[in-house]
């Protein structure tokens, strides 16, 4: 299927996206105005400031739906920032997105390079998803419906946690008490490393080869939704999500993938905002995967094989 935005709406999507970019530049940083945006979303409220370890940088926040008569499903989020920058702090858009659409959000904090290496932000991802399992019942959440998503650097730490099994084992958990993962923009085979940025983070070239998500991909893998932008320049969206995506197709995995034309790395997260999201429905998307999938009745028997009751793939949506 190919959804084709009108001339219009790309018209009004450039000028939009013109504006909050000249807008940023001249007074915030694109995150800080994308915050500021968010003063719209007023269906949720927010708990601040929780550990889920020992660490400084272990905490996370937690945005609920205000409106909400059963537990609702969980996601927990993981920012971008090349494993070396970023704040849950900066993320609160994204969290009040997903919650005005009833979807409890996580957003959590996880160490950062130059401080620790590969494989300790990994570790504190799968600690903060394992709390997130044995916790955020306490909070009103459906600790059986609970998601793990990411942008970016944020989507390899997610995709990590989803697909290999030994970091959640750390914490007592398993990727099969999960109901689906979502990357968004993730780099998940990217070995030899380019960009010097990121090379300090995996220790380039000692980078162990099972660092790579791909390369952990079973037939027990969770659901996945896999979205990518096709003017990415920073993470290339044919070899990390279409690639993963194959990868998964093959062991029978359910994946859907969406690929936004025309769209680039930052916005993808951006269009989580509510300036941005009537133009990119990274957010309905999401919602979408999350609702299907936790709705879709899992035996007990098929937790865990990769098998799923509604689909065991979507072909790629191009819009």
């Amino acid at each position: 299927m190919v959804a084709k935005l009108t001339s219009f709406r790309l018209i009004i999507y450039a000028v939009l996206v013109a504006l909050l970019f000249l807008a940023a530049l001249a007074v915030f940083s694109p995150l800080t105005l994308l915050n500021a945006l968010a003063w719209s979303d007023t269906k949720s409220v927010a708990i601040k400031n929780l550990s889920y370890g020992n660490e400084t940088r272990q905490k996370l926040d937690i945005y609920s739906p205000i409106h909400t008569e059963v537990p609702p499903d969980v996601v927990v989020f993981f920012y971008g920032g090349n494993w070396n920058s970023g704040s849950r702090k900066q993320y609160g858009f994204v969290g009040k997105a997903l919650a005005s659409r009833g979807i409890m959000t996580v957003v959590a904090d996880y160490r950062l390079s130059p401080q620790v290496t590969y494989p300790a932000f990994v570790e504190d991802a799968a600690q903060a998803v394992a709390w997130t399992l044995k916790h955020i019942g306490e909070y009103g959440g459906n600790a059986s419906k609970v998601f793990v998503a990411g942008h970016s650097a944020g989507a390899y730490n997610a995709a990590m946690v989803a697909l290999d099994p030994r970091w959640l084992a750390k914490y007592g958990e398993s990727p099969a008490a999960l109901q689906g993962w979502v990357g968004i923009a993730g780099p998940y085979d990217f070995l030899p490393i380019v960009a010097p940025s990121i090379k300090p983070a995996f220790l380039y070239p000692n980078t162990p080869p099972d660092s790579q998500p791909i390369r952990h991909v079973t037939a027990a893998a969770p659901p996945s939704l896999l979205i990518s932008g096709s003017a990415d320049k920073v993470v290339n969206p044919v070899r990390n999500s279409a690639g993963l995506a194959v990868a998964l197709r093959a062991v029978h995995v359910p994946v859907q993938t969406v690929v936004l034309d025309g769209v680039g790395h930052g916005l993808l997260v951006g269009a989580f905002a509510p300036l941005l999201r009537s133009y990119l429905p990274v957010l309905d998307d999401v919602s979408a995967f999350v609702f299907r999938t936790s709705a879709a009745p899992r035996h007990e028997d098929e937790v865990g094989r990769g098998h799923f009751a509604v689909h065991t793939g979507v072909p790629p949506v191009s819009r």
